[in-house]
């Protein structure tokens, strides 16, 4: 996995650039929705669910938080790549590796 290196160094230990944070698993795009907790964000993830009874397809979207490291620093409403780590506290198991 490449990423696009951020300009910023920072000296977080669960920075997957500047810290010890190895990444593995799913990667995903989706939009901040909130970014009021600290070195935390919620991301809205939105993907379609197939339903066979009624031959459609529905517009779902999960909210997933995931670690905001001080040297990408996403803020509400911008569009970022999520990759999943290690748990790093009871609902966080993912980290914003960069901006899109």
């Amino acid at each position: 996995m490449s990423f696009k290196q951020p300009e910023t160094v920072c000296d977080d230990v669960n920075c997957p650039f500047h810290g010890a944070l190895s990444l593995r698993g799913r990667m995903m795009v989706g939009t901040v929705v909130s970014d009021r907790m600290q070195k935390s964000v919620v991301v809205s993830i939105e993907y379609t669910k197939y339903y066979p009874k009624y031959e459609r397809y529905a517009r779902m979207n999960s909210r997933i938080t995931a670690h905001n490291p001080p040297c990408i620093n996403a803020k509400e409403g911008e569009k970022v790549k999520i990759a999943e780590c290690r748990p790093l506290s009871k609902t966080k198991s993912f980290v914003v590796v960069e901006k899109e």
